[in-house]
């Protein structure tokens, strides 16, 4: 049994090698980038000293959990990570799904690609300069927003350093930049759908909107759930280079978040084990996060991550 067994993935692996080879700078990258670094989170619980290393620095248990918990800008950190996580879930994940649906409805296929090409083009932009975008569009003199604005009769309004804006700002650029990268998946798993069911509906007169709510809907429910239970893990994860690019010291009462604090006051002050152990902590908050979304997902529906 266990020579047959042997054999067979002998013979699945030669089978698969061109598959393999293709696959294996992903997998470096996993390993290298992803988990060989794992080892460093030991530091949280180290008082991490350049000269001596990981291993022989002084061993301080959680003071740094403990230090970051009781930090007057904990609360303030925290909620600003947590509502930007949450209004970019709340408004950018259901942009794809709507995009896709109305792509979807498109019989003109030329037309139907060049909305597809134009709307994920943003997503190969990189940060800097969608930022650099943003702020020359919003910009109090000159942007194209102001003078809109101007031209209705409303005063302009300086954006960029207004604190109550941010989240607006953030939210919407995240939203045009990765709203059509995001419609592949629901697009490919709209091309699973049966069209028989469309035709059957339609000889027994559903409208669009009716043929969308009972086939369209449920024949990607799957797709949308999973998508879900992994944006509800990374809703702590905001990215640091966008936040760290549009915000200012003038709008960090909305604009600080967990990643950029701990650049400001872990690894730009060389607190290499504090900035460890908020990172840490963060990613074990995502954890339960995800832990709970997919309990829920689980006991509602058929679909689950695991």
């Amino acid at each position: 049994m266990t020579t047959r067994a042997s054999y067979s993935w002998v013979r699945n692996l030669k089978r698969d090698k061109y598959l393999l080879l293709l696959f294996l700078p992903c997998l470096l990258y996993y390993l290298i980038f992803k988990y060989v670094p794992i080892f460093g989170i030991i530091i949280a619980f180290k008082d991490y000293n350049l000269y001596k290393g990981i291993m022989e620095s002084n061993w301080v248990g959680f003071k740094w959990f403990q230090l970051f918990i009781q930090s007057p800008d904990f609360f303030s950190v925290l909620r600003n990570t947590f509502l930007l996580g949450f209004y970019k879930l709340l408004f950018g994940f259901p942009a794809p799904i709507l995009l896709a649906l109305l792509i979807n409805e498109v019989r003109n296929s030329i037309f139907k690609r060049f909305v597809q090409t134009v709307s994920y083009m943003p997503h190969f932009i990189s940060n800097v300069i969608v930022a650099g975008i943003v702020t020359m569009f919003l910009s109090p003199r000159n942007g194209m927003i102001n003078s809109l604005l101007d031209f209705i009769g409303i005063t302009r309004i300086n954006f960029m350093v207004e604190s109550s804006w941010f989240r607006t700002i953030y939210v919407s650029s995240d939203i045009w930049q990765h709203i059509g990268w995001g419609t592949i998946i629901y697009l490919a798993a709209l091309s699973a759908v049966d069209p028989q069911q469309y035709e059957a509906a339609r000889i027994d007169g559903a409208n669009r909107w009716k043929m969308i709510r009972h086939i369209t809907l449920p024949g990607i429910a799957p797709a949308i759930i999973i998508i879900l239970l992994l944006e509800i893990g990374k809703i702590l994860e905001i990215g640091f280079e966008k936040v760290y690019l549009l915000a200012t010291p003038v709008v960090y009462s909305t604009a600080d978040i967990i990643s950029t604090y701990v650049y400001r006051v872990g690894l730009s002050e060389g607190r290499y084990s504090y900035a460890t152990a908020i990172d840490l902590f963060t990613g074990i908050i995502s954890f339960s996060f995800i832990l709970s979304a997919n309990w829920i997902s689980r006991r509602i529906s058929d679909n689950s991550l695991w």
